[in-house]
């Protein structure tokens, strides 16, 4: 798998694709709402990205940023494979990707200069330290995290922080936590996670990640969230993230979808069985109405964006 995130016109997303995925999809593009895709690595890096727009009948247009808008770079062609060749190099960081097409420098101008954050000390110490709680919990993305900074301390008709400087903000900070990811070594605990929900989703098991706001919403969204056949669900909630992100533990919620004891009973001992097999530890008393807990948990989630 290329370590990219490809994003198409129809909202599609598509995370850690092949290079034969990659390729499809840029083979697909050319009809109405589906006539462009944008690349980024992993992680996301502001004004870091690749693009390329083909309608139907007309010449491919690709383009690519290198951190900022005076390294803004368009190439035309007329088929799909210089395409291919140039946004798979780009992904794998190929040295010499670009050389077989003609690129021209875009003229965007500059872009305005975004005035300093107009808050006290206290307000900025409130809102980095949310946007940091967040970040840690490694699900948002780049865009996600702006707009929570500007949102989040809104009060009546007061917006003190404008959508320009959310950007800068949580660009800033996002910045700050791919350098300190960048020292991890190997498997980290929520990748564990996720082997471990990939082996369940795979045994008939619905199992999601950072799923709903709490567990309200997450009991009634989580039956439309799975596969027909699926026998129950396991999932935790934004919540249940920021509490592993501060180092108290995840909880996890589970069930049958039949609604009975002895399946729930059963869902919970495949998921400490999964857990298990990932290298996680979970504690839980076999009560089907109590939640699992996976503790120790140290909870370091390499940034998708």
């Amino acid at each position: 798998m290329v370590e990219i995130v490809v994003e198409t016109e129809n909202r599609e997303r598509h995370v850690r694709v092949s290079a034969g995925e990659l390729a499809g999809l840029v083979r697909r593009i050319g009809g109405d709402g589906d006539r462009f895709l944008v690349v980024q690595r992993i992680p996301d890096l502001p004004d870091v990205f690749a693009q390329v727009w083909h309608q139907a009948g007309g010449d491919y247009v690709v383009e690519h940023r290198d951190g900022a808008a005076d390294r803004h770079f368009r190439a035309v062609t007329e088929g799909p494979g210089a395409v291919i060749a140039a946004m798979t190099g780009w992904a794998r960081q190929e040295a010499g990707w670009d050389g077989a097409l003609a690129w021209s420098l875009l003229d965007l101008g500059s872009p305005p200069e975004t005035p300093p954050l107009d808050l006290d000390e206290d307000e900025r110490e409130e809102l980095e330290k949310r946007v940091r709680e967040v970040l840690a919990g490694g699900y948002a993305s780049r865009a996600q995290l702006a707009e929570l900074a500007e949102d989040y301390l809104v009060t009546g008709d007061r917006r003190p922080v404008s959508r320009e400087q959310a950007r800068v903000l949580a660009d800033r900070l996002w910045l700050e936590r791919v350098a300190e990811q960048a020292a991890w070594q190997g498997e980290t605990d929520p990748e564990r996670l996720t082997r471990a929900f990939t082996a369940l989703r795979e045994a008939g098991v619905t199992a999601r990640e950072n799923f709903t706001c709490c567990r309200s919403c997450g009991r009634s969204e989580i039956g439309g969230e799975g596969e027909p056949d699926a026998r129950g669900f396991v999932y935790f909630h934004t919540q249940c993230t920021d509490s592993a992100a501060a180092g108290h533990g995840l909880t996890l919620l589970y069930g049958g979808f039949d609604g009975s004891t002895a399946t729930t009973a059963a869902i919970g001992h495949e998921v400490v069985a999964a857990l298990a097999a990932a290298g996680l530890h979970a504690e839980w008393d076999h009560d089907p109405d109590r939640a699992i807990t996976v503790t120790p948990l140290d909870w370091r989630r390499r940034l998708v964006g």
